[in-house]
């Protein structure tokens, strides 16, 4: 008999990852593409009032709230309101996945996920998890020892993990809207003329400061190459330092350089960008990589386990993009890369083949199917107990 889902049998799934939005997107992600199959039902499980909460709802998913609370390793304190927290979420959990008649739990990371994975475990209920980083993180390290199957981005995570052969490398998941990310569009977006070159620079969520100095730097570099467009989205907290400080260097706002706190058309705008200079999260890069754009790296320095620049390793290897560390942005270097770029057509070129070659499109599709096995395995376990076989 096939070990997958019977063609047709409606498939119950939760769905969850959070505290910032790397675990966040590709789980939506995920969502999207079960609830597009069959008539298989998806609930996201996250923290209230949180950042899962508000895309889960912009994405039209169930949100199911649980108690959640992360700790600071330089804090003990946190370690045992985390604790307690974590508890407490994981009798709810219990609760929950008997009220929703659960098939499979599929976990992206984050300390949200850690309750309902192990209440998946103790349930008997199959969990899938997804790890997006080179390095995996703590609680997906703790949850793959029991995991069915472990989803990974990178094949080099599979050492760090207790059983390596559960693993099954997917690619990280992207939004739907990246894979139908249209760069004529977003140029319109921002009325660019079709021959200028785009510069795009954005630093997430954390970390940006820095990057936004750096590139506000090479201003007087940057003004003396004709045609060229610069988008900088620099955060709701950094936008108007940044605008001021490109007043002190151009008296006022150049046309050619638009500061943004947010773009919410994030694909159209990465494809209509010739170079983009950028963080090396998990999420930014596999956007990266299923767009095909050349890129200049700058891990965040204090990502734990520095796992951002393990991140980059695969795209400087295959020759899809470049990476400088956050402490030679002052350095002529950082200016040099980026207009010698600017200035070969080339190169970008090889560069974005590069990167599009390391792409998973079908990434969400194939942890969805990962789900679909552990689910329909696990009903044709209890169909032949049942049985007496």
């Amino acid at each position: 008999m096939s070990d997958v889902m019977p063609e047709g049998m409606p498939m119950r799934v939760l769905v969850s990852g959070g505290g910032t939005a790397g675990h966040i997107y590709p789980a939506l992600a995920v969502a999207r593409a079960i609830e597009g199959r069959d008539a298989d039902e998806v609930a996201f499980v996250g923290a209230a009032d949180n950042l899962e909460q508000r895309l889960a709802a912009e994405a039209g998913l169930r949100f199911i709230p649980v108690r959640a609370s992360g700790w600071d390793r330089a804090r003990p304190l946190t370690l045992l309101t985390g604790a307690v927290a974590t508890i407490a979420s994981l009798v709810r959990c219990m609760r929950l996945l008997r009220q929703e008649r659960t098939d499979v739990v599929i976990g992206f990371g984050g300390y949200v996920s850690m309750p309902l994975g192990i209440a998946a475990v103790m349930s008997g209920v199959p969990l899938v998890i997804h790890e997006q980083n080179a390095v995996p993180g703590v609680t997906n390290r703790l949850l793959a020892r029991w995991a069915h199957r472990v989803c990974l981005t990178y094949g080099s995570s599979a050492t760090s993990l207790r059983h390596p052969a559960r693993t099954l490398i997917t690619g990280n998941p992207v939004r739907e809207s990246v894979l139908r990310a249209d760069g004529v569009r977003g140029r319109a977006l921002f009325g660019i003329e079709p021959g200028a070159t785009v510069l795009l620079v954005f630093g997430g969520s954390r970390g940006a400061r820095h990057l936004n100095q750096a590139l506000v730097g090479l201003y007087p570099t940057l003004s003396g190459m004709k045609g060229l467009r610069v988008v900088q989205i620099a955060g709701p907290k950094e936008a108007d330092t940044v605008r001021s400080a490109l007043r002190e260097q151009a008296a006022d706002l150049p046309r050619w350089w638009s500061v943004e706190q947010y773009v919410d058309a994030m694909g159209d705008l990465m494809a209509a960008a010739d170079l983009i200079v950028c963080r090396a999260g998990a999420t930014t890069l596999a956007e990266l990589s299923v767009i095909g754009r050349a890129s200049v790296l700058v891990p965040y320095p204090y990502a734990t386990d520095d796992h951002q620049t393990r991140n980059a390793e695969p795209f400087v290897q295959a020759g899809a993009a470049e990476v400088i560390s956050d402490t030679a942005l002052d350095d002529p270097e950082f200016g040099e890369l980026v207009t010698g770029l600017l200035s070969d057509t080339a190169r970008r070129a090889i560069m974005a083949a590069a990167a599009r070659a390391l792409g998973h499109p079908n990434a969400a599709e194939l942890v969805a199917d990962a789900a679909r096995t552990a689910a329909g395995e696990r009903r044709m376990r209890n169909h032949n107990e049942r049985d007496g076989r």
